[in-house]
């Protein structure tokens, strides 16, 4: 249990460290930086090995906590007949396990809006903006390649991350161009032979990958907690989401108010003189961290 939440406690930092970058950075560099971290996230190796062990922590957490709750239940069947708690423990200790709970809902709540549409679903649309310069739309690439929405409208498409130059529709635009340069000249057979060559030079077998854009998970955000998500009968989703984000962080300052410290106790890192110091990094710990979590869907909702 303190290790798994120790380790959770990390965890947290570096996703409150990439998500206020939402705030920090506004407009196309703000989203453009998000959405590529996200990329990160979701290709690194290394972070993804981690994510796995993250995905473990959060399972071994909980069901291990479950197990020790029925363990002290078990251990005394019958009640005392006179009890006073609070004397010797905070009420958040008492119910670490409610607690948790709450935060579970959270994060499996928060990771079906967001974590799963990214990873799974479709429904997270690629990175794009508007190009004074090409007076267009653009598609932003990994690698830098400047796509316009025209031009893949004419020639190609998208499948998942990938832009696509798709063989038929290429092949399409091919025959156009040379069906209408051969109407408007006159040219002599020798001319429409070497024609008709060069066009067999550019006629495409396959499909070729274009580049590779960023899934605008900035966007998904910035639209769930805004003021124009609503339902159809005018239900505030956007205010709703970000009350329940809130309160859900209350939740989880709770939690780590106890369980920070308890966790280096329960390792045995005892000690007169760096015991109380753990104490205010573990109050202070569980403060600024969910407050600037918090923070973040209420700045979105007010500026939306």
């Amino acid at each position: 249990m303190a290790l798994t939440g120790l380790f959770l406690c990390l965890f947290l930092v570096g996703h409150l460290l990439g998500n206020l970058q939402m705030i920090f950075k506004t407009g196309e560099e703000g989203k453009r930086i998000f959405n590529e971290y996200a990329y990160f996230m979701t290709h690194n190796p290394a972070v993804m090995l981690l994510s796995y062990l993250t995905y473990f922590s959060i399972i071994f957490h909980a069901v291990d906590g479950i197990a020790l709750l029925i363990q002290n239940r078990r251990a005394r069947p019958v009640r005392y007949a006179y009890s006073k708690p609070a004397a010797n423990s905070s009420w958040t200790s008492r119910y670490m396990a409610l607690l948790g709970t709450l935060v579970l809902v959270f994060i499996a709540t928060h990771m079906s809006n967001f974590w799963w549409k990214m990873k799974y679903t479709t429904e997270v649309p690629l990175h794009s903006y508007y190009s004074q310069t090409a007076q267009d739309t653009l598609y932003l690439t990994h690698k830098g390649e400047q796509i316009t929405t025209a031009q893949l409208r004419l020639i190609g498409e998208t499948e998942g991350t990938q832009l696509v130059m798709k063989a038929d529709k290429m092949n399409q635009s091919i025959e156009k161009e040379f069906d209408a340069y051969v109407k408007s000249n006159q040219l002599s057979k020798e001319q429409l032979v070497e024609l008709e060559n060069a066009k067999k030079k550019q006629i495409r077998k396959e499909d070729e990958v274009l580049g590779e854009g960023y899934k605008d998970l900035h966007t998904v955000v910035m639209q769930f907690f805004s003021k124009e998500n609503k339902s159809e009968s005018g239900l505030p989703y956007g205010l709703i989401g970000a009350l329940f984000y809130v309160l859900s962080m209350c939740v989880l300052s709770f939690h780590l108010w106890h369980g920070f410290s308890s966790a280096f106790q329960s390792l045995g890192l005892n000690h007169p003189k760096y015991t109380p110091l753990i104490g205010v990094i573990g109050r202070g710990f569980a403060i600024v961290v969910p407050l600037l979590f918090a923070i973040i869907p209420v700045i979105v909702y007010f500026k939306s």
